[in-house]
């Protein structure tokens, strides 16, 4: 078990931090996810799990940003909120100009406003994926849940939403934190089978 003093203090957005699932999280929907926070308001808190990708191409879905679609070019559950609902996540270039069609999270990486035309927003990016529905917090909520051991927060590094092996973000994650925390990478998905 993971105790919450182990996690870094609260922040006042959880915004481009990372939410990781500790074994002690009992909610399906989140066994061993990775969630970026993408929005915080007075209203909660709006993330999308970075490590399930699915069988679904984003080409027979949203085919007109298929080509910039990262790889796997394959559609991400994001989350159990509003699984119809998309949301895209990308990678600005270095050098790309202002536009709101992308929202920053944390440096270059941004939600994208996917009603826009691709071809007018491919210029500003290195990379995007396409994650449906999201995880959604009310106020307060995901404050409790990291009380009580559900989650622990860490900072994000630029490449963990575009991970090439998105299945494996989670024991990434939790080994290079280092020390007692890294071990927690190794705890089994069922300690019964232990």
């Amino acid at each position: 078990m993971v105790s919450r003093e182990t996690s870094p203090a609260r922040t006042k957005s959880f915004v481009g931090s990372l939410l990781v699932a500790t074994p002690t999280l009992q909610d399906p929907n989140f066994d061993r996810t990775v969630v970026i926070g993408v929005g915080h308001e007075s209203d909660g808190v709006l993330g999308v799990v970075l490590n399930r990708a699915t069988e679904r191409k984003v080409v027979h879905y949203l085919d007109q940003w298929a080509e910039l679609a990262g790889d796997p070019a394959v559609l991400f559950e994001g989350g159990p909120v509003q699984p119809d609902a998309a949301i895209g996540l990308g990678w600005r270039k270095a050098d790309a100009p202002f536009s709101d069609a992308f929202r920053p999270v944390l440096g270059r990486l941004g939600t994208l406003d996917l009603a826009r035309d691709p071809d007018e927003v491919a210029p500003l990016l290195e990379g995007m994926r396409v994650f449906t529905g999201y995880a959604g917090w009310a106020p307060g909520q995901l404050e409790d849940e990291i009380e009580a051991g559900a989650w622990m927060v860490f900072d994000a590094l630029p490449a963990d939403p575009f991970s090439a092996n998105p299945e494996e973000l989670w024991g990434m994650v939790w080994r290079r934190q280092g020390g007692m925390l890294s071990a927690v990478a190794h705890y089994p998905a069922d300690p019964v089978m232990n």
